[in-house]
């Protein structure tokens, strides 16, 4: 690494601390020749393959999850700092799954899955759209699904 001021090869790390977003780790690093400071950020490089319906692959986007959820929480009460809490946490999953490639269909049960514990009416949006659903039946099926525990999660937002 060098120093982003002087091009100086030489640096020394004078704090380092895990910075709680995406899993990064915070250093402060100092340069050896000009004395001026930064901050870096290292982040694991996650290179997990999508695969599409279509059969196209795609890389793995925490940004693209990101916007899906924020869709699917629109106007309910999950706030955008929980929806991107939601997206770390599913891909520390994948990242302890140590997989190379997943396939969308695999990828949107896991987040069904999160979502369903967070907010039901976002896990239903969500469902639509990733399932495709061709009818009313197929949604009201979806609907039914939830077990009355879930049910009491949803109104327990509304108790706060």
């Amino acid at each position: 690494m060098h120093c982003p001021f002087c091009n100086h090869e030489e640096l020394k790390v004078t704090d380092s601390r895990n910075a709680t977003e995406q899993n990064a780790v915070r250093r402060r690093r100092e340069c050896l020749s000009c004395l001026r400071r930064f901050t870096t950020f290292e982040t694991v490089d996650l290179t997990i393959q999508v695969k599409k319906r279509d059969g196209r692959y795609e890389d793995f986007q925490q940004d693209k999850l990101i916007r899906g959820l924020d869709a699917a929480c629109r106007h309910t009460r999950t706030s955008h700092e929980q929806v991107r809490t939601l997206a770390y946490q599913i891909t520390a999953d994948l990242m302890e799954r140590q997989v190379r490639e997943i396939s969308t269909t695999e990828l949107g049960e896991i987040v069904m899955v999160h979502l369903r514990n967070l907010d039901m009416i976002a896990y239903i949006r969500f469902a639509c759209v990733y399932r495709r659903f061709k009818n009313v039946d197929e949604l009201v099926n979806a609907i039914q699904e939830i077990t009355p525990k879930d049910e009491e999660k949803t109104y327990a937002h509304d108790k706060i």
